[in-house]
């Protein structure tokens, strides 16, 4: 009973946790729907069969900006699917279930940097079936040999995964100036690195206490110091321009009617504070991400200029 049993393991983060696990020799047992499993046929027996005392449930509906998966779809993979999953590990003689939920789960917004304590409101149906899931797992009060760790994770990149991050570089790569510098923002970004850090110091250390946790690099970033890593790292000088932001934001509500590459929701990533606390992570990990805020994205931007 020591093998880690990871969900949605053809995803972004799965790939790179069977990597990390790998060059670990942690004995991974990768599921996804995509290699043709059924999730329907994991219950306890399967996973005492299997020799699973972890599991890392990664599998669910990814948020989608495009707005075309509805409240039904999220809540049957996101929901259902880790319902069905943790009975299965609670009937089971697993040790661990990790739970791979978001920081939307808890606010789509806020003023303040977002810590584990506060009220979860989230507002998308996606954030909203991922807190319904937390919810029905902090239901059970566990056995002492059990361990459960709900990860709240901000926005997570690394070499190979496209999202805003690319979409910036590519306006940095083409010489377009960066036309929100007027906005003082900073963010909270997740390495992969980072990440498969934390899931691995938890199926290693039984010590940790069972719990919700927020995962961030440990320094958010501005918007504007990421444009200068970009131009950086493509030997240009970065072009920052403070365009009105009344003007900005009435050009990102025409973008949410039709297609521009800058939209409501796109221009609030951009340009929003949005600072996620890992201090409570932080206390019971005991030691520091081992990858900074700025090389983590330097890495990731990095793997953008290899791949054009």
């Amino acid at each position: 009973m020591n093998k880690v049993f990871i969900t949605g393991a053809s995803g972004f983060v799965g790939k790179n946790l069977l990597n990390y696990f790998h060059e670990r020799q942690v004995d991974a047992v990768p599921f996804s729907r995509t290699e043709g499993n059924d999730y329907t046929l994991i219950d306890s027996v399967y996973l005492d069969n299997h020799g699973i005392r972890t599991i890392v449930h990664l599998a669910g509906k990814a948020h989608d900006l495009r707005r075309v998966v509805n409240k039904e779809e999220y809540y049957n993979a996101n929901t259902l699917l880790t319902q069905q999953l943790f009975d299965a590990f609670l009937a089971s003689k697993g040790s661990i279930f990790i739970y791979m939920s978001s920081i939307k789960a808890s606010a789509d917004t806020s003023n303040r940097p977002i810590t584990e304590d506060m009220k979860p409101m989230p507002i998308t149906d996606y954030g909203k079936s991922k807190l319904a899931a937390e919810e029905y797992l902090l239901k059970y009060t566990l056995p002492s040999e059990k361990r459960l760790y709900i990860l709240r994770p901000c926005m997570i990149h690394g070499p190979g995964n496209k999202g805003n991050l690319n979409l910036l570089y590519k306006v940095v790569q083409n010489g377009v100036p960066y036309p929100l510098a007027a906005f003082n923002n900073e963010r909270s970004f997740l390495s992969i690195d980072n990440l498969c850090f934390v899931i691995d110091q938890l199926n290693k250390r039984m010590e940790i206490p069972s719990g919700t946790y927020n995962v961030a690099d440990d320094q958010p970033v501005s918007t504007k110091t990421l444009v200068q890593i970009i131009a950086s790292s493509l030997g240009k000088r970065g072009r920052l321009w403070k365009v009105s932001p009344a003007l900005i934001k009435c050009v990102a509500k025409v973008g949410d009617i039709i297609p521009l590459p800058l939209n409501s929701e796109r221009l609030h990533k951009l340009t929003d504070s949005y600072i996620v606390s890992n201090s409570k992570l932080q206390s019971v990990l005991k030691t520091a991400m081992p990858i900074t805020a700025i090389d983590g994205l330097k890495k990731t931007i990095e793997s953008f200029k290899d791949a054009s």
